[in-house]
């Protein structure tokens, strides 16, 4: 995912619509990075239809909040990413690491390279 701007941490819970069969389904939570609230919901949705069958028309998004540093923001710390990209000889997993004042920011200039 190549991003333009900084990317912002969202926490995301989500579940399927009550009915008579199941009256009080499992929540779902996510922690997803995305520019706003609408592309977090979309990637929340794009994520539990892989892993969980629900789809957007038979879910509800019960809670979308954005999540704060609760540290002060002069303090710089390592953060550890891992992610997974495919190319032409398969997929692959790597483990990077970014000094940054938060863990947005390190995530934002994973994706900026």
């Amino acid at each position: 995912m190549k991003v333009s701007g900084t990317l912002r941490q969202y926490r995301i819970i989500g579940r399927h619509v009550p009915d008579k069969a199941n009256p009080s389904p499992p929540l779902y939570r996510m922690t997803i990075f995305a520019p706003d609230h609408i592309v977090a919901k979309s990637r929340f949705w794009y994520f539990t239809r892989k892993l969980r069958k629900v789809k957007k028309a038979n879910g509800e998004i019960v809670e979308v909040k954005e999540v704060q540093e609760n540290r002060p923001a002069d303090k710089v710390k390592n953060y550890g990413v891992w992610l997974r990209y495919n190319s032409r000889t398969g997929t692959h997993n790597m483990y990077r690491e970014y000094r940054d004042i938060s863990v947005a920011n390190a995530v934002t200039s994973c994706c900026t390279l």
